[in-house]
């Protein structure tokens, strides 16, 4: 089983009318106003996903500014997930600046059968991972309904890009520390945060956070892989592409090249994806 914990999906509206919402919301525009940059809808996430041999997907919404269009693009969501319920698992938009209405939605999408929430993207709406009194109702609702979260995370050295953010190891020790009990994805190898898995206190805070691969080819070498496996086991670690930025042969080629035996591989590629979310229970 090969699971792509991390990909993104918009509803054709959007894909179609993109210079229509450039106009809505700064973060958008600043991540997909060049006409190269690929938006997705969910046909086209599932036809590459049957193209390169991927059982299954995570798919998340859009960190939009605007409540209505965290509904639209939730609703747009549900309906993906209902449609191929074999082979996508829905993450939901939240803003948490919404308070109450952002909790309720959490509920509602909840109820509709989405998983969890993500990707969390907290420099693109204004907010700090850290910021745990803001975050108080939205993941009070996420931990009752026993939700997971995806959350980016980014390097605070190194190269930048569109999208890098500023979501560093403190925030989110903040965030897990808060919420212990949240299964939790770190996007992007929580932005180098396994190494400091080498302290006690934060391993022991980690214990409940996956680390997915998403866009590993525009970070780091190979190596990273076996890195990880030396620090952390192993066990906690999601392929991932962040379609449709990276396709999946690309990503597939640099795991491959890691030099990560078959049994690791195999986790990696969906074994631990599916202890997370707990495929097959009951």
């Amino acid at each position: 089983m090969i699971v792509d914990a991390h990909t993104h999906i918009f509803p054709p509206e959007i894909v179609t009318q993109r210079e229509r919402f450039l106009t809505h919301d700064s973060w958008f525009a600043e991540l997909y106003s060049s006409p190269r940059a690929k938006l997705a809808t969910a046909d086209d996430l599932i036809e590459a996903m049957d193209l390169n041999g991927i059982d299954l997907a995570i798919a998340c919404s859009f960190g939009w500014r605007d409540h209505g269009l965290i509904v639209m693009c939730n609703d747009y969501m549900i309906e993906s997930v209902r449609a191929n319920p074999t082979r996508l698992v829905g993450l939901a938009g939240m803003l948490p600046q919404a308070g109450g209405r952002a909790a309720d939605e959490v509920a509602r999408c909840a109820a509709a059968g989405l998983a969890g929430i993500g990707e969390l993207m907290p420099h693109g709406q204004g907010y700090r991972l850290g910021d745990t009194r803001l975050l108080a109702p939205v993941m009070a609702a996420v931990a009752a309904l026993d939700l997971i979260v995806l959350a980016h995370a980014s390097e605070p050295v190194g190269h930048t890009y569109l999208g890098k953010g500023d979501v560093a190891a403190g925030d989110l020790y903040a965030f897990i520390r808060a919420w212990p009990q949240v299964r939790t994805i770190a996007a992007h190898w929580g932005g180098g945060f396994p190494f400091f898995e080498l302290m006690p206190e934060v391993r022991a805070a980690a214990a409940n956070l996956w680390y997915d691969t998403a866009a590993s080819p525009y970070l780091y070498l190979p190596e990273i892989f076996t890195h990880v496996v030396e620090i952390t086991g192993g066990e906690r670690i999601l392929w991932a592409t962040d379609f449709p930025l990276l396709g999946h042969q690309r990503v597939l080629d640099h795991l491959r090249a890691s030099g990560l035996d078959e049994v690791m591989l195999a986790r990696v590629l969906g074994g631990n994806a599916a202890a997370m979310l707990r495929l097959g229970d009951g």
